[in-house]
């Protein structure tokens, strides 16, 4: 299991810490969320319901705000994001290919995380680079006028570094 998204003693503490900080704020759910999802690596039903009684809410409206925005993650993700643009000019150009092809090489599908816990699948939405299209990121880092061979590439540098890794 991804030990990012392990919930331990030490980092309920420091987010326990933190909620006392956002409290303190204006409008202090987003901050908290963003601390959780950093913290966690995930945002779970228990922390959700930390949140909602550390700042008088429902947990219902924090589940609400935590599904709706897509950086926030209700299941752990991965050490790695790797996400592929699946926008109108971007699968015009053929980036469900690239998709259907990692989703093979990591066998998993999309929203799903490898099982040593590197890499989550994500199928995105516009991300403002269409003149590249298709594209894919990791990270941060976009790969512009991707194809199924560079996709293959790229999987095969993420494996060498998890290996070098461990």
């Amino acid at each position: 299991m991804n030990t990012r998204s392990r919930i331990t003693s030490e980092k309920l503490a420091l987010f326990e810490s933190q909620i006392k900080k956002n409290k303190e704020l204006p409008g202090p759910l987003m901050p908290t969320l963003h601390d959780a999802q950093h913290i966690f690596g995930y945002i779970p039903i228990s922390v959700q319901k930390i949140i909602a009684k550390e700042l008088n809410e429902s947990v219902a409206k924090i589940n609400g705000v935590v599904t709706f925005y897509s950086n926030f993650s209700i299941t752990p993700k991965g050490r790695r994001t790797l996400g592929v643009c699946l926008g109108t000019a971007c699968y015009v150009r053929g980036s469900q290919t690239i998709m259907d092809t990692l989703e093979e090489e990591l066998g998993i599908k999309a929203g799903e995380t490898t099982k040593d816990g590197e890499i989550t699948l994500e199928a995105t939405r516009c991300i403002g680079a269409c003149g590249l299209a298709p594209v894919f990121s990791v990270a941060d880092k976009i790969y512009g006028n991707a194809s199924i061979t560079k996709a293959k590439q790229i999987i095969k540098e993420i494996k060498a570094e998890t290996h070098e890794i461990k």
